[in-house]
């Protein structure tokens, strides 16, 4: 009991950089959307960019996800995530193109 103790004693460090990741990265997404002066194309491009490397930021530093000893079971549940999200951006993409186009 005394070892569990120990670990949770420490400031969390890496929840702090994170956190300050994840707020610059966001307010490098509203300044490229609002101010950038690029092509739509780009600043959708660079969004999506910053929001992937967002996302495993906040994997890594607030999920935990090299902490297991079960590395296994987390790819997996990761990958299944992933395809879920890309099934329902794609599939959201495709229904609203298509009541676009019907319209």
């Amino acid at each position: 009991m005394a070892n569990n103790e120990q670990t949770h004693s420490h400031f969390p460090w890496s929840h702090v950089i994170g956190f300050a990741l994840s707020i610059i990265l966001t307010l490098f997404a509203l300044w490229v959307g609002f101010e950038s002066g690029l092509s739509n194309t780009m600043i959708v491009a660079v969004v999506v960019g910053l929001a992937l490397i967002q996302a495993t930021i906040q994997l890594l530093m607030f999920m935990h996800m090299t902490e297991s000893e079960d590395s296994k079971i987390q790819t997996g549940t990761i990958l299944y995530a992933l395809f879920i999200a890309i099934a329902v951006v794609v599939g959201t993409i495709w229904v609203m193109s298509f009541g676009m186009s019907h319209m």
